[in-house]
């Protein structure tokens, strides 16, 4: 079949500015609590040169804060250990050779290796950019090999030190994940009840579908809150079927789940059956977007190389922070990242002065950077890169004072250099397994509806709340293959009408069941209550 034309590149939706992170407040913090200590440490030990090495695992604090605190754990040590052994890595290669073009080899093939392992193990935000930052600056730092174990114990310790701020909310709040997480639930079912803009089935379900994951982690045992939070999630399930639902009621409930007062009015069953888990990104879906990886930032490291530009790790990492799903989005990402690169470089250019006055305010104003990329970050991506880029810059200076014009011609130009070269391969690669996915996803979603609609079918339905939380995470995915798809070049027509009449069934049948499973509890109360009322005295 023919190819589709290309589609259209957005532009003004791309640096649209969207509204705050619910916690935004928290990765800004833990990361200057993480980072900030270590770093005054080697100041006062006049060591300031080795806070590469601890700032790599200190930054290990960015992720991991919307997981329940038992995932959490899991989470930030794997984290701590996969940025570790990617700088082992590229210390390594820097101790083993110091040609140039060898190197940006290696950067780039370790960079297609943490995108891979990144989105199959959907460990983010922030993903990969953060490990690709620290190992692309690690493989053009000169070292030796008796020198790799120091350094990578600093990494450790530091990342230690990040596990622990990571996990010390815990202490006070520790159901807070899991509460912000039905709380967001509960506002997409309201936005939905009440017909709010930019509503959706979908959106509703797959709010309502992350909050369950979080309820459910692997190794949490339930206690009285999550049941009660799982409660809420059942009646703002209802509440999608039931025309009489109020959506003032369901926002007050989100409301009511700040802080760690008792969870608002539910019914509280004993217990649920099993969830379905979110199934992990087979690597063959994976493969084009490592291909463009490494292709992206190979060729932008030997162009910035070619150039002579002197730091070909920022062109490197530019073109890996780039990669998302799909063309359209990697376009949107690379024109984010220049406009924000280019405005933080002028935020720089002020920040530069007050940096060489002292030491201390050179390691505060970097910590300021890094609190205001997080803080801002979830905003847009181009408005955290306004202080991403002076961070970053300012880190270089850690060794020793440098000329500001001189850094800031060479972080322009090698950031030209990578989001070019970077989309350029996005688009060169191309990933015609996309429409195969919707393809896979499409028959899924029909097989999920279809064995619902037989449950639906029989005297008296059993099973239906699994089959109808299947259903919802079949449609689920399918939008969002579908969506994957859409933004995609170079490929088949895809079933566009198919997924629609799918999903329209689909979210029928899914209407159908809860109707029978709220008749059913409606059933099992007055049943109770009928006992209830037969043993009084």
């Amino acid at each position: 079949m023919s190819s589709l034309p290309l589609r259209p590149l957005p532009l003004a939706q791309t640096l649209r500015l969207g509204r705050p992170s619910a916690i935004w407040f928290k990765p800004a913090l833990s990361v200057v609590a993480s980072t900030l200590p270590p770093n005054l440490v080697l100041l006062a030990l006049g060591r300031l040169d080795l806070a590469l090495y601890t700032m790599a695992g200190a930054l290990c604090a960015l992720y991991a804060h919307d997981r329940p605190y038992a995932a959490r754990a899991r989470a930030l040590a794997l984290v701590v250990l996969g940025m570790t052994g990617g700088l082992a890595a590229a210390l390594v290669a820097a101790s083993l050779t110091s040609d140039p073009v060898v190197l940006v080899t290696v950067g780039a093939l370790l960079a297609a290796v943490q995108k891979t392992v990144c989105e199959a193990t959907r460990i983010g935000p922030p993903g990969n950019v953060i490990v690709a930052f620290v190992m692309s600056a690690a493989l053009f730092v000169p070292q030796t090999l008796g020198q790799v174990p120091g350094h990578l114990a600093l990494a450790l310790g530091a990342g230690a030190w990040a596990w622990l701020i990571g996990m010390a909310p815990g202490l006070f709040r520790p159901h807070g994940p899991e509460r912000r997480a039905v709380a967001a639930a509960l506002r997409a079912v309201a936005a939905q009840v009440g017909g709010g803009a930019g509503a959706s089935p979908t959106a509703a379900y797959a709010a309502l579908h992350t909050a369950r994951s979080a309820l459910h982690t692997p190794g949490v045992r339930p206690d009285p809150t999550r049941r009660a939070l799982a409660a809420l999630l059942t009646e703002a399930e209802t509440a999608l079927t039931t025309p009489e639902a109020d959506a003032a009621v369901l926002r007050a409930h989100a409301d009511a789940l700040r802080g760690s007062g008792p969870v608002p009015g539910a019914v509280v069953t004993a217990a649920e059956p099993p969830y379905p888990r979110p199934h992990r990104i087979p690597l063959t879906h994976l493969a084009p977007l490592a291909v463009r990886t490494a292709l992206g930032c190979a060729l932008a490291g030997y162009a910035a190389l070619a150039l002579g530009v002197g730091r070909p790790y920022w062109a490197l990492v530019t073109a890996a922070a780039l990669y998302q799903a799909n063309v359209t989005r990697t376009w949107s990402r690379a024109l984010q990242r220049v406009l924000g690169n280019l405005l933080g470089v002028l935020l720089f250019a002020a920040l530069a002065p007050l940096t060489h006055l002292h030491p201390v305010v050179l390691v505060l104003c970097c910590a300021a950077c890094i609190f205001g990329a997080e803080a801002l970050i979830a905003r847009n991506y181009w408005l955290g890169s306004v202080c991403v880029t002076p961070m970053a810059l300012l880190i270089t200076e850690f060794a020793h004072l440098q000329d500001p014009g001189r850094l800031m011609t060479q972080r322009v130009l090698d950031t030209l250099v990578g989001a070019l070269t970077g989309f350029a391969a996005a688009v060169l690669v191309t990933n015609r397994r996309a429409g195969r996915h919707v393809e896979h996803a499409l028959t899924a979603a029909e097989e999920a509806r279809a064995h619902a609609d037989r449950l639906l079918a029989q005297p008296v339905p059993t099973a239906l709340v699994p089959a109808r939380r299947a259903l919802a995470v079949a449609l689920i995915d399918l939008r969002a293959t579908t969506d994957t798809a859409l933004g995609e070049w170079w490929q088949r027509p895809l079933p566009e009408e198919r997924v629609l009449r799918a999903e329209q069934v689909g979210h029928r049948t899914l209407t159908e069941t809860a109707r029978h499973v709220r008749a059913a509890h409606a059933r099992v109360q007055a049943q109770n209550s009928g006992t209830t009322e037969a043993v009084r005295p």
